[in-house]
């Protein structure tokens, strides 16, 4: 199998978004590693420079490939943007319409995408390392007031981590990642936890410590981490949208005004 990922190219940060880095007119480094390489299959990840670029290739040289659509982008660039999702879309179906196969993670995103004229959507799903996360100890976060409510992944727009913030909730309240919007949550909300980064294999022991795991995203196309909180024995909060609905069931589900 041979990678070929934006750590091998120039690149420059994506607007609003500097953690993500865009290759820079990479066709002819793409085009020249397929030629080498020789695949008998091709699998394009992301609708980034990479991608277009390997997209490209495969339609000058007639060659099928598959694609994969984990990442709600028409509904991101929005949030950030304010681009309708109809001009996203539409660009994103062009994209993804010309793969054998497009690969999605749960069977309502199957079906939006199918409603918005999508071709050949497959279900391609997910699962965690239950070795990893699985029940434990259940240590306490600090000297922090029970219960606590944790919430862990990006700290960006599209996660909606203001609307658990927002919330009045008894005991403490825990952030567990990184990203842009963190200096001015940090700010806003001094009483929250912000705990950092950590490798994976710590996350496991905030997952057993939490009462309660926070997924407040409302754009997620599945969300690994309700697999990994559940797999730690942690009840999942998130609403009943695309993503928590396939992962979780309609076990529990409180539809709220």
């Amino acid at each position: 199998m041979e990678l070929i990922t934006p750590l091998e190219f120039r690149t420059l940060p994506c607007p609003t978004y500097p953690d993500i880095r865009l290759s820079i007119l990479p066709y002819r480094q793409v085009a020249a590693r397929i030629e080498d390489f020789s695949p008998h299959a091709i699998h394009i990840a992301t609708e980034g420079p990479l991608g277009l670029a390997a997209r490209r290739y495969c339609l000058r040289h007639k060659l099928v490939f598959s694609t994969a659509y984990h990442t709600r982008f028409p509904e991101y660039i929005q949030a950030r943007s304010g681009l309708p999702l109809a001009l996203s879309y539409a660009w994103m179906r062009r994209f993804h319409n010309a793969a054998q196969a497009v690969m999605v993670p749960t069977p309502s995103i199957t079906k939006a995408l199918s409603a918005r004229g999508f071709k050949n959507v497959v279900l391609w799903s997910r699962g965690v390392d239950t070795e990893l996360f699985s029940p434990g100890e259940r240590t306490r976060l600090d000297d922090s007031a029970p219960p606590r409510f944790v919430y862990i992944g990006r700290v960006a727009v599209e996660k909606n981590i203001e609307a658990f913030l927002k919330l009045d909730l008894p005991g403490s309240k825990w952030v567990v990642g990184d990203g842009p919007l963190l200096p001015r949550l940090k700010r806003d909300y001094p009483d929250v936890h912000f705990a950092g980064v950590f490798p994976q294999q710590e996350l496991a022991r905030f997952y057993r410590a939490a009462d309660v795991f926070v997924f407040p995203s409302l754009t997620d196309t599945f969300g690994l981490v309700l697999l990994e909180a559940m797999a730690c024995g942690t009840p999942v909060a998130a609403y009943p949208v695309a993503g928590p609905l396939d992962v979780i069931g309609d076990s529990g589900v409180r539809h709220t005004p």
